[in-house]
C-alpha cells in the first residue's frame, strides 16, 4: 500500500488492525506515537488521531495522556446490535406486520418505573400497552410509558393506526439509551396476548431513552417464545 492510500482515516485503522492482528504490535507493547504514525503513513496527524480513536473504542488499544498508545493485553470483544423498528423487523422476514392497541391511560406509574425515568413521584404519564404481530400471530407485546412532560405531542395520538415504537421515533428527540436483556417468565396478561402458557419462559428488552438528563420513553417488550437476536461481534 503506497502513502498516497493512507489519506483516509479509515485506511490508517485497517493498517493499523492488520499489524495488531499479525502481532507485529505485540499485546501491551506501547506503539509509535502518533507523530511518527503520521510520517509513517504520509497522512495527517489528526488522520490518525481518528484512526486509533476508532479501534480504541472496539477495545484493542489503551490510550493515555503522557503515557502513550498501547496495545491491550486482553481485549475486551464489543457486540454492535441494532435496535429497529419493529414493523421493519417483521417485515424484514417477509411477514406482514399488524399492531394492535390493548390499553392507553393517563396515570401515576409505579415507584420502579418512576424511579427508572427520574420523575417525579407524583408525576403521571402516559401507559401503552400493544401487541405486534407477524403474518397475525403474535410477535412482541410491549408495555410502555411515555413522559408527556417531555413529549406533550404524545397526548393527542391515539396510536392506533401507528405504533407507539415508530411514532416516537419520528417525533421524538432522544441523545442515548440504556438497555436490558432478560428472562422472564409470563403473567397471566402476557400469556395471553402472547398465547403461552402462563409461567411460559419469555426474551425480554427494558429500554429507557433520554434526551439529555430526561427520560422520554420506558418500554419493556416481551417476545414471543422462540424469538431469536443476532448481534456481531
Amino acid at each position: 500500500m503506497t502513502k498516497l492510500q493512507f489519506r483516509k482515516w479509515q485506511s490508517v485503522q485497517d493498517e493499523v488492525l492488520r499489524r495488531i492482528h499479525a502481532r507485529e504490535w505485540k499485546p501491551g507493547q506501547l506503539i509509535p506515537n502518533e507523530a511518527d504514525l503520521a510520517s509513517d503513513f504520509g497522512c495527517a496527524r489528526v488522520t490518525v488521531n481518528r484512526a486509533l480513536r476508532e479501534i480504541a473504542e472496539k477495545g484493542l488499544l489503551d490510550r493515555r495522556r503522557k503515557a502513550g498508545t498501547r496495545v491491550v493485553l486482553q481485549p475486551v470483544a464489543k457486540a454492535t446490535l441494532d435496535i429497529s423498528v419493529i414493523r421493519m423487523d417483521v417485515e424484514a422476514r417477509g411477514q406482514r406486520y399488524d399492531h394492535q392497541l390493548i390499553q392507553r391511560d393517563i396515570s401515576k406509574p409505579p415507584a420502579t418505573v418512576s424511579g427508572a425515568m427520574r420523575t417525579s413521584a407524583s408525576a403521571q404519564l402516559l401507559q401503552l400497552k400493544a401487541l405486534h404481530l407477524a403474518d397475525m400471530l403474535p410477535y412482541a407485546f410491549e408495555d410502555r410509558w411515555i413522559n408527556t412532560n417531555i413529549v406533550p405531542e404524545a397526548t393527542a395520538e391515539t396510536f392506533t393506526d401507528i405504533s407507539s415504537n415508530e411514532w416516537l421515533l419520528k417525533h421524538a428527540s432522544y441523545t442515548h439509551g440504556d438497555i436490558t436483556f432478560s428472562a422472564v417468565n409470563a403473567n397471566k396478561d402476557q400469556a395471553e396476548a402472547l398465547g403461552c402458557i402462563t409461567g411460559a419462559a419469555l426474551f425480554v428488552m427494558d429500554r429507557i431513552t433520554w434526551n439529555g438528563d430526561f427520560a422520554v420513553t420506558k418500554v419493556r417488550i416481551f417476545f414471543a417464545q422462540g424469538h431469536r437476536m443476532q448481534t456481531v461481534l
